[in-house]
């Protein structure tokens, strides 16, 4: 598998990581087991994904604190990575608001260490921008993170080029982390991807098979579990599930020639984007992790990318 460098850092990852998201926040919440999430992540290392990404909306702050769990021991073989900026008001409509406020960030940073169990993260990223502080006052107290030895490195999530430029040129951005999939293209055609290849800033997908979606096991609202938070999204909605399902008849078509899964494939393309391109799939089971990680290895033939970059639009936006 290749690795990706950490923009102005030493630092790099293997393009497949782990998003930990799925364990405390947003899906099943009836089937959360936190034995067999540590053992995801603790497999996840053995197989030499080393980017292991949370943030402190996810519980919320729970994610943080089985993260912590999951590597004691294991600390020193990963490149851990956290967010704040996103306040939850109410975690069961998952609704949040954004603070990017110097005050807040310093004491939201000083939290995740906390839960986490560490001294310092080795990339810390803002989850979202806040329309009422310029980026250049949050990002200059996160600056002062990386002065102080507590974080490694600075990432910004769902940013646009001019704002990843306005913080760029207060301290380095080192890596962009914002959703992109066969179904959800706005980083390419936003410019997000090409901006971070021109700057030597590396860009984490999440999301890449579509929350689940282009793993190929949804045929309808009821293959999702009753406590899931995809029940309230368009793409998820009963209709939208039975439209989309040609995109996933198409990808499962080229997995098929390859000897390879669906998820694989959707995974593949994803990386496929550029070499400063790595993903972090979640999962709460040890066999779809397998799964996954096998993606990195997976080359797609130009035909192969040609049939899937020509794939329709799905019904319903993100």
């Amino acid at each position: 598998m290749r690795r990706i460098r950490l923009g102005g850092t030493e630092r790099s990852f293997a393009a497949v990581g782990l998003g930990c998201m799925g364990m405390s926040w947003g899906y099943d919440e009836e089937g959360r087991d936190e034995n067999e999430s540590i053992a995801v992540i603790r497999r996840a290392v053995e197989l030499g994904v080393d980017l292991i990404d949370t943030a402190d909306q996810y519980g919320p702050f729970t994610n943080e604190v089985l993260v912590g769990k999951a590597l004691r021991g294991h600390r020193d073989e990963v490149l851990l990575a956290t967010k704040g900026g996103l306040v939850v008001d109410d975690p069961v409509t998952y609704r949040s608001h954004r603070d990017g406020r110097p005050e807040y960030l310093r004491g939201a940073f000083e939290a995740s260490l906390r839960r986490l169990g560490v001294d310092h993260v080795d990339l810390y990223q803002l989850h979202r921008i806040d329309p009422r502080v310029p980026v250049e006052e949050s990002w200059g107290a996160l600056a002062e993170l990386v002065k102080e030895g507590k974080a490694g490195a600075l990432g910004l999530s769902e940013a646009s080029p001019d704002e990843i430029a306005r913080a760029h040129a207060v301290h380095p951005v080192a890596s962009v982390q914002s959703e992109l999939s066969l179904w959800s293209r706005d980083a390419l055609t936003d410019g997000v991807v090409d901006h971070c290849a021109r700057e030597g800033i590396a860009f984490i997908a999440f999301a890449p098979l579509g929350r689940g979606f282009l793993s190929g096991l949804i045929a309808g609202p009821g293959d999702l579990p009753k406590a899931d938070g995809r029940h309230r999204l368009p793409r998820f909605q009963p209709e939208a599930i039975a439209a989309n399902q040609a995109i996933v008849d198409r990808v499962r078509a080229v997995a098929d020639r390859l000897g390879a899964t669906v998820a694989q494939v959707a995974i593949a393309w994803v990386l496929a984007q550029g070499e400063h391109v790595g993903v972090i799939p979640g999962t709460k089971t040890r066999r779809y992790l397998e799964d996954n990680v096998a993606a990195g290895s997976l080359t797609l033939p130009p035909d192969a990318l040609a049939e899937l970059d020509a794939l329709p639009e799905p019904a319903g936006p993100r």
